[in-house]
């Protein structure tokens, strides 16, 4: 039977079962479109790496003798839209049977399932053969619980897959999290890692993607393209990461530097979010690197990458499909101010913000404290409106698909779920940014000071936000300490601190982008 088999840009898992039919009867599907790249504004490096990505998956596909359809951006029977494209091909090669693999975004989801009411062939979706769970998994796991946890997911999926247990099924070290032993703040003494920057020439890309008029954000140098883009430079990149950075990447997973912009991390998630590389056959990677070098290696450095991938984005994703559509419109602290314009363009006077967003704006890149501690936590404390928190964060990192980006903006970093994802708010004063990161000796601000216009904006944004969300958090445990504290702030100085706070939440509003 005829069949056309779509391929979105985040499907190009070269281990799926698809590959091994030979029948020359089925035509797989590739498509640069512009309802991809503008239903929101994509960072330029992020266009280029998805745009590549396909390119080359194409390329393997072809030399494994596949029939395959890719359309460019600017080609002419491109109708830049998913179902009419598909429309048009089954009618121009009487295609009778219509094949997809299920995505991981609830938009596109729903477009396919409406595309296929409207077909009248055959069709049937198929399962990505990606991830360490189904769609469903998570509510199954905590069907009739009040509370979602994720440690207690995270357990469940160390046992399902018998990653890091011993032999009496307990876990391996002794401690399931050994997230207290990551929380160093990187210095010199410890050397900053060689990174493994790929140096591609992506011009041909580039001015296709500049020719059509795309509004993207960020910076590019397109003879100089960093990233991986197919499965065998995703694999030198696991292997650099084993080899070169395991060894201190727990004890510096949360640290920050304005020199450095990658520190320990491992530069996996697009590979990851793509399907290039495998959950699985990363996390045995890692464990096999830690079980070979013993001596160098500790557990903590393994167990907080494997939980960021085993526990974490399977979580994350679970808690997308669970709690979608409604999930997209939560405001449970009814914020509404704009993002401000600084998010674009890095021109602000607090060095912390300034460098997270000037990397962000340079390498489409940001570590998960820098996302969650520094561009949430201010947009969080100055009560900014989800939707455009959400939509920055979907823009501008290379590795930001909607089922990841959206349950860790809404739920981790903006608290919008009320709780769904996250016991308390990830908010913090100038303290924490200090304690963790070396942004702030060299700020123009004073981080221990409150009040006052050489005072660090954090710390009145903070006591802020607590007095006037107070109502939402007097039954939360998790704040009780600190709410106790905000108590003991004099009235005068607590009014001074307010009124400074609202100073500065009114002047990100007047210049808002």
């Amino acid at each position: 039977m005829k069949t056309l088999r779509l391929i979105l840009g985040d499907q190009l898992n070269h281990k799926h079962s698809w590959y091994r039919d030979d029948s020359d009867e089925i035509v797989y599907f590739i498509a640069e479109m512009r309802q991809e790249t503008d239903y929101v504004v994509h960072h330029i490096q992020k266009v280029v790496a998805f745009f590549e990505a396909m390119q080359e998956f194409a390329t393997w596909l072809k030399l494994r003798n596949k029939k395959v359809i890719h359309f460019k951006l600017d080609d002419k029977e491109n109708r830049q839209d998913l179902a009419e494209n598909i429309k048009y091909l089954v009618s121009k090669f009487s295609f009778e049977r219509f094949e997809y693999l299920l995505p991981d975004e609830h938009r596109l989801d729903q477009q396919l399932k409406k595309l296929c009411r409207e077909m009248a062939i055959d069709h049937q979706a198929h399962d990505t053969e990606h991830f360490l769970t189904n769609r469903e998994e998570l509510s199954n796991f905590f069907q009739d619980k009040k509370i979602l946890i994720m440690e207690n997911f995270y357990r469940h999926m160390r046992r399902k897959y018998k990653i890091l247990m011993n032999s009496n099924d307990g876990p391996e070290g002794g401690k399931w999290n050994h997230d207290q032993d990551n929380r160093k703040k990187w210095k010199s003494d410890i050397k900053a890692p060689h990174q493994y920057l790929f140096r591609k020439d992506i011009s041909n890309t580039f001015n296709r993607i500049q020719k059509a008029n795309i509004e993207t954000i960020g910076r590019i140098d397109p003879q100089r393209f960093p990233w991986p883009t197919n499965r065998k430079d995703s694999l030198k990149l696991l292997h650099h990461f084993c080899t070169n950075l395991l060894p201190h990447f727990g004890d510096f997973q949360d640290a920050m530097d304005p020199s450095e912009a990658y520190l320990f991390h491992s530069r996996l998630s697009f590979s990851l979010n793509c399907k290039l590389l495998s959950p699985l056959e990363v996390i045995k990677a890692v464990i096999n690197q830690w079980e070979s070098n013993k001596k160098c290696i500790r557990i903590n450095q393994v167990e907080g990458f494997v939980r960021q991938i085993l526990g974490w984005r399977e979580y994350m994703r679970g808690i997308y499909w669970r709690e979608m559509p409604a999930y997209g419109k939560q405001n449970k602290l009814h914020n509404k101010n704009p993002l401000p314009s600084f998010y674009w363009t890095a021109k602000t006077e607090m060095n912390c913000l300034q460098q997270t967003i000037k990397n962000s704006l340079e390498h489409a890149y940001a570590h998960h404290i820098q996302r969650l501690m520094i561009t949430g936590n201010f947009a969080l404390l100055t009560q900014t409106d989800p939707d455009q928190v959400e939509a920055w964060y979907l823009g501008i990192y290379i590795d930001a698909i909607q089922w990841v980006e959206m349950p860790n903006t809404r739920g981790m970093s903006q608290f919008s779920d009320g709780g769904l994802v996250a016991t308390k708010p990830y908010i913090s004063s100038g303290a924490y940014i200090n304690k963790m990161s070396n942004y702030c000796n060299d700020c123009r601000y004073k981080v221990k000071e409150r009040i006052g216009d050489d005072a660090c904006p954090f710390n009145s944004l903070y006591w802020n936000f607590l007095a006037e969300k107070r109502n939402y958090f007097n039954n939360n445990p998790r704040l009780a300490m600190m709410l106790s504290l905000l108590d003991k702030i004099e009235k005068r100085e607590l009014k001074d601190i307010k009124k400074r706070a609202v100073s500065l939440i009114r002047t990100l509003k007047d210049r808002k982008k």
